[in-house]
């Protein structure tokens, strides 16, 4: 595969992602507008808002099992289709049960977009960088959306209208994307250097922690996110068009955090920014809760959102990590979807129960919670030297001394290298030779 074709893929790939993501990162706004538009409790607009996420990442489950038998271009124009009849339609109407039936259509859409992105994205030669680019751009996007909606009237119909039109504008870059599933598997191979074959699922103790810990993380946040337009409005006492401002802010701050988790590429690994990352993302979360004034909610919601990004994106670098043909990127990014889908409803819950800065008590244990678990699958599962036992079955006597050494490491094979194939010689008749093989690690042959 050329370099332009690569390039011209992942021109796709980041527009796909930023499509995808887009309702996600528009919830606070969506809801709030439900809410005043369509005459719903808070409680029962964040369950709407729950009900949208909860079909995004339906088709992104269903998408990970189905993965390497669909083709790339057809998913993402069905997607993209289904985002732009099921949020414009939600957007063209008053009736409650058929604005649930297009967010629910949009949202099935929006999960289709980001899985077909997210596996593509798994498959780039570095995947961190090319989903900073996909979190740049969708940041960038709802940045500038946060700014211009409050200038557009009230109801629920502008943001839902935006998302539908930034559906249809991704749409002419999908003819980049594969369109078969062989093509897929090719290009994967191309971008990678290598030839996959099919196999099982890898790291899948290591997978299945990263995923649940991800579905916390995302619940979590996306709880407060839900809620935090109402606590700006009713608890800071600002002004719709301040809170649109300052939202408008955090996410510029989440550009810059992006950047310079781009910039600072894997110099402290995946552990140091997940962990650390997330314990402050976790103050951030009680700071935005408990404030009273601007102040306090605009140091809260920018010091969140620069962060957040940055933690994400070493997510979903881990996830695509353990596996190159993204299965673990597609169901990683899935759980985020059904934490974010269940993060308005519980936000709205545990709000009118105990308050917003109780509920901000709540989250924040919960990120304390879910970042050891996190942290640990990035120290131990991703890029983990091979073990002295697992040197001396693959790769003999002088591989185990030159690791002992710490001599030569870009000699010894690595976990996670794929199987090289043995090219058959032709003997003259007559002779004989000693036939020897040297066999590499699968990602599945832990030592």
């Amino acid at each position: 595969m050329s370099s332009r074709t690569r390039g011209g893929a992942l021109v796709a790939l980041v527009a796909l992602f930023t499509a995808g993501y887009l309702a996600p990162y528009l919830l606070p706004t969506v809801v709030g507008r439900l809410s005043a538009g369509l005459g719903l409790t808070p409680a029962q607009a964040g369950l709407v808002g729950s009900v949208l996420l909860l079909g995004s990442s339906a088709a992104g489950f269903t998408l990970a099992a189905r993965g390497e038998r669909i083709a790339p271009r057809r998913a993402a124009r069905a997607g993209l289709l289904a985002m732009a009849v099921g949020y414009g339609s939600a957007a063209a109407t008053g009736l409650v049960p058929l604005v649930v039936a297009g967010a629910v259509l949009g949202g099935l859409g929006s999960g289709t977009a980001t899985a077909v992105a997210v596996a593509g994205i798994a498959g780039e030669r570095d995947p961190h960088r090319a989903s900073t680019l996909g979190l740049l751009s969708v940041s960038a996007m709802a940045g500038a959306l946060y700014l211009t909606l409050p200038h557009l009237g009230g109801g629920h119909a502008a943001p839902l209208l935006a998302i539908a039109c930034a559906a249809a504008s991704v749409w002419p870059v999908t003819g980049r994307l594969p369109g078969g599933t062989r093509a897929v598997r090719e290009a994967v191979g191309a971008a990678r250097g290598v030839r996959e074959a099919p196999g099982p699922l890898p790291y899948r103790r290591a997978g299945a922690v990263l995923a649940g810990g991800v579905l916390c993380w995302s619940l979590a946040q996306n709880a407060l996110w839900g809620v935090s337009g109402r606590i700006g409005l009713t608890q800071a006492g600002l002004s719709e068009v301040t809170v649109g401002a300052v939202f408008a802010a955090a996410l510029g701050a989440g550009l810059a955090g992006v950047t310079a988790a781009g910039a600072l590429g894997s110099r402290l690994g995946r552990a140091v920014p997940i962990g650390a990352g997330t314990v402050i993302i976790a103050g951030c979360v009680w700071l935005s809760s408990s404030a009273e004034d601007l102040a306090g909610f605009a140091t809260g919601e920018i010091l969140w959102n620069a962060v957040y990004p940055v933690v994400l994106s070493y997510l979903l670098g881990l996830a695509a990590s353990l596996d190159p043909r993204g299965r673990w990127a597609v169901m990683v990014g899935s759980a985020s979807s059904l934490g974010v889908a269940c993060g308005p409803v519980t936000g709205s819950l545990l709000s009118d129960r105990a308050g917003y800065p109780g509920m901000g008590l709540v989250l924040c244990s919960l990120l304390l919670l879910v970042a050891a678990p996190m942290t640990a699958v990035a120290r131990h599962a991703s890029g983990r030297p091979l073990v002295p036992g697992s040197i001396r079955r693959r790769g003999g006597a002088p591989a185990a001394v030159l690791a002992g050494r710490g001599a030569g490491t870009a000699l010894v094979p690595q976990v996670g290298a794929p199987e090289q194939e043995v090219a058959p010689v032709a003997v003259p008749a007559g002779r004989s030779v000693a036939k020897s093989t040297f066999r590499l690690a699968r990602p599945s042959d832990r030592g």
